[in-house]
């Protein structure tokens, strides 16, 4: 593949590629434009996805339609209480002489082609497991019979519900840190669209709707060099750096910043987080942001756009405040941007 310089149009053609892209998966996943958006941000970001939300709400639509439009050679496990870290790896069973074989597994069967790995409930596997998705997630490579497979072109999209807790196994730090972007799904509330939703044969039948999603709307092989191309191609002014280092120390540190919640005490809420890493992941999803809004330059409303999905996660509190997790960190994001002025 050429390499691709940051002033060619290729760049213009690919964003109206990333916005049929979008178009397709909006077919198939009404109401979600939000999070079609961040999906999109996340593939050329070439960052991993972990989706979030109640049973039904249509995460596993939304990745399905995402596969199918995306291209490239896909692959799907389903996590459970007994899987192990080998049956990702390897699949064994009796021939029919009886005799045991042991062929490739989901991560090897497509080899060094595999593009979408959907790894479904990815809460169910237990810890060995999500060892060796970080080793995938991280390296793009793992090590089976006696070599080493690189996965150039993958990216990993996983979802969870967060109703049931049995029988369930939470994500560690390290593992959540792999994820670029976690991105909430909410049933709809518009009237409009819960009727079509319920009455509307179309969303009764998964299978026809993604069947009705056009295939291969971008072509995967080809992501990684647009988005280097990118990233080198949407610049950032001197004020807007600032701001960035800014919005840093003001989540890892809120009560310097002046930042205040309600029965929480700011000096001991922040345990650790927003890394290095982290805050270089907001300025990637920035970048392609502005990108798929049509500019070169980075705007405070493009880091405001995916600030949440991607530092959240990334914030660990003092264990006293975890238990109130789900209020405490939306609400510590929403009052960090609210309280450091933008350029």
């Amino acid at each position: 593949m050429n390499q691709i310089r940051p002033t060619d149009t290729a760049l213009t053609d690919w964003r109206q590629a990333a916005l049929r892209f979008e178009a397709e998966i909006a077919k198939a996943v009404i109401g979600q434009e939000r999070a079609i958006r961040l999906v999109t941000i996340a593939i050329f970001a070439r960052g991993h996805v972990l989706l979030e939300g109640d049973v039904g709400v249509g995460k596993t639509t939304l990745l399905r339609a995402v596969a199918r439009a995306l291209g490239g050679a896909y692959e799907r496990v389903e996590g459970t209480v007994d899987m192990m870290p080998s049956d990702l790896i390897t699949h064994t069973y009796l021939a029919e002489d009886g005799r045991p074989r042991i062929e490739p597994g989901p991560v090897l069967r497509r080899s060094e082609d595999l593009s979408v790995f959907f790894f479904n409930e990815i809460n169910r596997a237990r810890p060995q497991v999500h060892s060796l998705m970080l080793r995938l997630m991280a390296e793009r490579s793992v090590q089976a019979f006696n070599r080493e497979y690189r996965f150039p072109h993958l990216q990993v999209f996983a979802d969870r519900n967060r109703v049931e807790r049995e029988e369930t196994f939470e994500l560690p730090a390290a593992a959540r840190d792999r994820f670029l972007m976690e991105i909430g799904l909410e049933a709809p509330t518009d009237p409009g669209l819960r009727r079509r939703l319920a009455f509307d044969p179309l969303f009764h039948d998964t299978d026809a709707l993604v069947a009705g999603i056009a295939p291969d709307v971008i072509d995967q092989a080809s992501v990684a060099g647009i988005a280097a191309a990118l990233q080198h191609g949407i610049h950032a002014s001197p004020a807007l750096e600032e701001y960035v280092v800014r919005l840093w120390a003001a989540i890892r540190e809120p009560a310097q910043a002046g930042i205040a919640l309600p029965d929480v005490a700011m000096e001991a809420l922040v345990q650790g987080g927003a890394s290095p890493r982290g805050v270089a992941f907001l300025i990637r999803a920035a970048r392609v942001r502005a990108w798929l809004e049509g500019r070169d330059m980075l705007l405070p409303e493009d880091l405001r756009a995916v600030f949440a999905e991607t530092m959240a996660h990334r914030i660990f509190l003092e264990p006293v405040y975890e238990m109130r997790r789900e209020r405490i960190v939306p609400a510590l994001c929403r009052a960090v941007l609210d309280t450091v002025p933008a350029p």
